[in-house]
């Protein structure tokens, strides 16, 4: 099949690019493989991993780079061995993870000086059940940007024209969904619908849409609804309310300057609190009441004590947020010894809890709040990400991108 296009991005190229100084410039994708796609990209979220990314916060960056993980788009090649049964002209997402194990074993690039590098698939992806595999933890798991691929080559994201991937974690996309919303979902959404299904017993089979909590955490068995918190109403935080509205939900508020009670109130919140409003007392309200905290906070002055507090015993705080400021304090330890509280975190989310949160947006008509931009204007949308003005999330919309 030959190739009539370019693929061209932002490339960041040192870590003033995270201020707002991408270049746009042509760029060699990685090597074809014959397990590869190739997606013309309509829309591509923006995440707050990529400013970490781009100012080399988590890691020293491999410039030059192109970030984004939130892609979705028209697939315009196939390879022959390619995973995921695509054809030219399906619409589908890619999230964090571009391959695994699976994409190595049996392939050429499994061989080095004349040596298998593995044998046989390791535990977070051998198992025959899709739904018990946690492709996330894989030791030879590839993020979608920087890479490398298993081929050595580098791996770019989203904020382009096109993008090369191994098929396997390329998901099809619901028709109920729009581009945009779908986009955002496959970081944003994941990284909050894992850790409600893990931690709440969430069975989105049982959900309702009225946000009565019919479903959710309250199944069929008569399990008592539990109650969890959001902290943090960014891009993350919201959807964790969109999700968490199916159970019986308090939204908890570490609410950036300028958010409003309504909006959250508008999102399905029962209720919320603003830490940086209330003074030393803020989380008197809900104090002890709490099963389930999740905190998008990526900072490590957040009051992880006062989180603590609003817990009941035996309840968990999990952690989604990664700050790139320094390490998390609790202080003093016994604010978590004395109630037996579960201090926790979460990657991301599985392909099949991927696969069942799109099909459980689409069903239930969750509606993210996404801003569009156009692609073009890339940099003036990074800095106003840095300044926090999304509300709640900023998709980058390629100009010939069907309205979707």
């Amino acid at each position: 099949m030959p190739q009539n296009y370019k693929f061209e991005g932002w490339l960041g190229h040192d870590a003033s690019s995270a201020e707002g100084n991408m270049v746009w410039s042509e760029f060699e994708p990685k090597r074809w493989e014959e397990t590869d796609i190739d997606i013309r990209i309509t829309h591509a979220g923006m995440c707050g991993s990529d400013l970490h990314t781009l100012s080399s916060g988590w890691y020293p960056a491999p410039y030059p780079i192109i970030v984004g993980h939130e892609i979705v788009g028209e697939v315009v090649r196939v390879g022959s061995q390619a995973a995921g049964g695509h054809k030219v002209g399906d619409r589908v997402g890619v999230g964090c993870l571009a391959d695994n194990c699976e994409g190595l074993l049996g392939s050429p690039n499994n061989d080095k000086d004349g040596k298998k590098k593995i044998e046989s698939l390791c535990a977070n992806c051998s198992s025959e059940d899709p739904a018990e595999r946690n492709e996330q933890f894989c030791p030879h798991g590839l993020w979608t940007y920087p890479g490398p691929h298993h081929n050595g080559d580098k791996a770019y994201g989203g904020y382009a024209t096109h993008h090369r991937t191994p098929g396997r974690f390329a998901f099809a996309l619901p028709g109920g969904l729009r581009s945009a919303h779908a986009a955002t979902m496959m970081c944003a959404g994941v990284t909050m619908y894992s850790p409600l299904k893990r931690w709440l017993g969430f069975d989105p089979a049982a959900s309702g849409s009225d946000g009565s909590g019919s479903g959710g955490s309250a199944t069929a068995q008569g399990k008592k609804k539990k109650k969890v918190g959001i902290i943090g109403f960014g891009g993350l935080g919201h959807y964790g309310v969109l999700f968490a509205r199916h159970g019986r939900g308090v939204g908890a508020g570490y609410f950036a300057e300028g958010v409003e009670e309504g909006e959250a109130l508008r999102l399905g919140a029962h209720d919320y609190l603003a830490s940086e409003e209330g003074g030393k007392g803020w989380f008197k309200k809900y104090y002890g009441q709490l099963d389930l905290l999740i905190s998008t906070v990526a900072s490590a002055k957040a009051p992880i004590r006062a989180y603590l507090s609003l817990l009941k015993p035996r309840g968990t705080l999990v952690h989604v947020g990664n700050p790139d400021d320094g390490p998390f304090a609790i202080d003093p330890p016994g604010a978590l010894v004395a109630r037996s509280l579960n201090f926790a975190g979460s990657c991301i989310g599985s392909a099949a809890e991927i696969r069942e949160m799109l099909e459980f947006a689409a069903a239930q008509g969750i509606t993210p709040w996404v801003e569009e931009r156009p692609m073009k204007e890339a940099n003036a949308a990074l800095r106003d990400l840095h300044a926090g003005k999304p509300r709640y999330r900023y998709c980058l919309v390629n100009a010939e991108a069907a309205r979707l």
